[in-house]
């Protein structure tokens, strides 16, 4: 089967590739952030609590998700999209764990004890610039509040530079037993650029550590279309990394917004790589990944065959949140922390985006939500949908139908129109049972998906999104 991607990838017209390189949004939810409202906030936020809270008393329980964002790095990486405060000042986040134990508190409260926890997910910035003590502080909190699932998935993400074996251990010890590297790119050159020096062995040494503490599932990031970047430099860092043998590999694309972004203002432009070479970068990875061993999970993942998310993917259980594709059912996510953004039952809300707005909130003994969206029957059955092309690529109609109680031939006659072209391009099969995206497909299944978002109606939308390759 990966053989036949390979060789699918391959084939894929250059042309092709060119003309699907166009803003898009990411879809790790529908409707996405840009949609949300300020009419949403803390009130419409702890409505949607209750209703969970009721809905478990007459349903059962149905454990939770959830996500803490922590903001703090000590340098800034100048590529970096991510909502972060560049400090040395480790006292902030001696405060900021303060409202972080207040905010789980209010959850508590709402949700009522011991909630089942079958995910969770620590992000930032850089989690570990806490130190050890106040993780495992912040993990008690946690477990006074839910009751983490025997077997929880618990996630970390590391910058390399701010740990050794012994953090690595202490992490474990706290119940942690998935791990995702921010490795990006190992050649010298690139590193200098993006203000992200760490050498491979670096890395590859606390990989072998995290095995040796217990880990069960080791992830790295990596990012093309960086800076000094060029497709021979960027198969070399593919081949370094792959011999490292991370269960999972994430894949993505640098989105140079630096009117959005203030760090990436110190990029040269002059040296970021031409689009022609990004294209050469992203298929000459996959297919490196590919003849490696890994299995192409969909859009920018990779695993080995015998991972949990290349299982789920041959079985068609796979799902997709905020942190990309995921084993977990769907299910609802609290999301703790400056900036975050949940879902509970058919709302997303975010946080405060700024520190002051967030401590003053907590503070005063109310949530941070700051906006959101209750999502419309529309906004559900296009969110199903683009999920099952993004997880499954398939999407059957007598399913649609049943679950949502629509007829989808009718309902979505000017979409299917529209993907007779992706038809003709060979990327999707369609007939009156189903439409199953093909082979080739799978690596543009973004932009696929984004012929069901009915938000997308101009190019300045589509202009606030990275773009697909």
């Amino acid at each position: 089967m990966d053989e036949s991607r390979a060789q699918a990838v391959a084939a894929i017209p250059e042309e092709l590739l060119r003309r699907m390189d166009m803003p898009g949004p990411r879809y790790t939810s529908y409707p996405t952030a840009d949609r949300f409202v300020e009419a949403f906030g803390p009130a419409e936020y702890v409505r949607a609590l209750r209703e969970r809270s009721r809905g478990m008393r007459v349903g059962g329980p149905v454990p939770l998700s959830v996500y803490v964002h922590v903001p703090f790095c000590e340098s800034v990486c100048y590529y970096c999209a991510c909502n972060k405060s560049v400090t040395r000042h480790h006292d902030r986040a001696h405060e900021y764990l303060l409202d972080l134990e207040s905010e789980i508190r209010l959850h508590a409260q709402e949700l009522g004890g011991g909630e089942l926890l079958s995910q969770l997910h620590l992000g930032g910035g850089t989690p570990t610039f806490l130190h050890d003590e106040e993780i495992e502080r912040l993990m008690a909190a946690l477990r006074a509040a839910f009751r983490f699932v025997p077997g929880a998935e618990l996630s970390v993400e590391v910058d390399p530079r701010t740990v050794d074996a012994r953090r690595l251990e202490r992490l474990a010890r706290q119940g942690f037993n998935r791990i995702s590297f921010g490795v990006q790119d190992v050649d010298l050159q690139v590193q200098q650029a993006i203000h992200r020096v760490q050498p491979v062995e670096l890395v590859r040494d606390l990989m072998q550590a995290a095995r040796a503490v217990g880990f069960g599932s080791i992830n790295a990031d990596l990012i093309y279309g960086l800076p000094r970047q060029t497709p021979e430099t960027f198969a070399r860092t593919v081949s370094q990394v792959a011999a490292l043998r991370p269960d999972r590999i994430a894949l993505y694309a640098y989105a140079h917004l630096p009117e959005r972004f203030k760090p990436q203002r110190r990029i040269v432009p002059s040296e970021l790589p031409a689009a022609q070479a990004r294209l050469a970068m992203l298929s000459g990875a996959i297919a490196g990944f590919l003849a490696h061993g890994y299995a192409y999970i969909g859009m920018d993942h990779f695993a080995l065959p015998g991972d949990p998310l290349a299982v789920a993917k041959r079985q068609g259980r796979l799902h997709r949140n905020f942190q990309g594709y995921s084993t977990q059912p769907d299910c609802d996510l609290v999301a703790l922390g400056v900036s975050a953004i949940g879902r509970m039952g058919a709302t997303y809300s975010q946080n405060a985006k700024t520190l002051p707005e967030y401590h003053d909130a907590i503070r005063h003994g109310r949530f941070a939500t700051v906006r959101g969206i209750e999502l419309t029957r529309d906004d559900v059955l296009r969110r199903a949908v683009i999920m099952a092309l993004m997880c499954q690529g398939r999407v059957d109609f007598d399913a649609l139908e049943l679950a949502h109680m629509v007829n989808p031939q009718t309902h979505f006659a000017l979409e299917l129109e529209r993907l007779k072209d992706f038809q003709a391009e060979g990327l999707v099969e369609m007939d009156d049972e189903a439409i199953q995206v093909t082979a080739t497909g799978w690596f543009l299944v973004r932009g696929i998906a984004m012929t069901f978002d009915r938000y997308l109606q101009s190019r300045e939308v589509r202009a606030r999104f990275s773009r697909i390759i």
